[in-house]
């Protein structure tokens, strides 16, 4: 099957992502697209297995196989984490409208170590780039401070918001350059030491509900294998409780 085909015929979820999501898109900002597909179960009794993931066919599409999608939810990547939350939503089926549903089951203390990861990598880039060019790319320092309030507020009240609100505007002033780098330095320093302070009294659990999600996966898996299908008549007995062979 054909990856574009499993994005195409087997989306069980798609939402955007990137600016529009996050509240803060101007006339230029693209439509960042993000999804995930469920491949037909069938498929990874192959040697060959579906991909974990696919980009495309559109432009700025990118989508995801549940399993990934959820495995790295489990470990509170903060772009998986973020595509949950989006208050865009384009599609949802009832597989999709099930994963929604689970998105406080991802939420764990784990947020904070990996969103501080994340950020302390982009925070070099940025460095680097002021010391080679005097200045950095404001719209990622722009994305840098977005990234630690909404960590901050995350870990203060167990919620996840993507929409920036009424911070928009002191947003768009540091993507547009109006604000010194000490002065956006001076913020991200702030914003990552409340999430610190946050993450000690935190409401969120230690760790992830990995037994619910692992259950939502496994009946999802079932359920698309039970489905009629082209691959292989015999699946369907073994899957109904046959063995090979038996009718």
């Amino acid at each position: 099957m054909r990856p574009e085909t499993l994005v195409g015929d087997h989306t069980i979820y798609a939402c955007v992502m990137g600016s529009r999501a996050f509240g803060l898109a101007t006339e230029g900002s693209d439509t960042d697209r993000r999804g995930v597909f469920l491949a037909p179960t069938p498929l990874f009794w192959r040697f060959e297995k579906p991909p974990t993931h696919v980009e495309g066919p559109a432009e700025e599409q990118f989508s995801w196989e549940l399993e990934r999608f959820c495995g790295l939810a489990l470990r509170a990547n903060p772009n998986i984490l973020e595509c949950l939350h989006s208050p865009l939503v384009e599609y949802a089926d009832a597989t999709g409208r099930e994963l929604l549903s689970l998105r406080e089951a991802f939420l764990s203390r784990r947020v904070h170590e990996t969103f501080t990861r994340y950020a302390h990598g982009q925070r070099r880039k940025l460095d680097a780039d002021v010391r080679a060019h005097g200045a950095p790319r404001w719209k990622h320092a722009m994305h840098l401070l977005r990234l630690l309030a909404s960590a901050r507020d995350l870990l203060r009240t167990g919620i996840l918001t993507i929409d920036v609100g009424e911070d928009r505007e002191s947003l768009l002033t540091v993507k547009r350059g109006e604000v010194s780098w000490p002065e956006v330095e001076s913020r991200m320093t702030r914003l990552a030491e409340e999430g610190s302070e946050a993450a000690r009294r935190s409401p969120l659990p230690e760790e992830p509900d990995r037994r619910r999600v692992e259950d939502f996966l496994v009946r999802a898996r079932r359920a698309s294998a039970l489905q009629p299908d082209p691959y292989d008549e015999v699946v369907q007995g073994v899957v109904r409780g046959g063995g090979v062979g038996q009718g």
